[in-house]
């Protein structure tokens, strides 16, 4: 069984896809969040700390839509444009996740949608 999870506190799909998905009522898959503010629809800061800040609260925005949070999150899947981003990704990434770390990936990415600095998917349960 699975459930389309649409909320109006994250962006809208630029494509053919979901927010995310609720299967079995029990696990959340994302689609990739870009660093895309829901109120205006225009990408959000220049810079890694601040694009890392609005795609964590895009993606917290989802998961609680699907009747999950980012305690939830079992894993992630992180896409930079540059690696050399990571260390300052991590710091922001760390304050959402805190003693809660689920598994990660972390690829670099050599372009992503709207040229954002990086992109982040994840699976949680509810």
């Amino acid at each position: 069984m699975k459930e389309i999870v649409y909320t109006k506190e994250a962006p809208e799909p630029i494509g053919p896809y979901s927010q995310a998905i609720k299967f079995n009522s029990n696990l959340i898959f994302t689609c990739g969040i870009i660093a895309i503010n829901p109120q205006t629809g225009n990408l959000e800061g220049g810079y890694i700390r601040e694009q890392t800040h609005q795609v964590m609260k895009n993606l917290k925005n989802i998961l609680n839509a699907g009747g999950s949070d980012i305690s939830k999150v079992i894993k992630t899947t992180v896409y930079l444009k540059n690696m050399a981003d990571f260390a300052e990704m991590n710091a922001v990434y760390a304050e959402y996740f805190g003693e809660s770390k689920p598994a990660r990936s972390t690829i670099e990415a050599a372009r992503l949608p709207k040229d954002a600095l990086l992109e982040i998917d994840v699976i949680a349960y509810v």
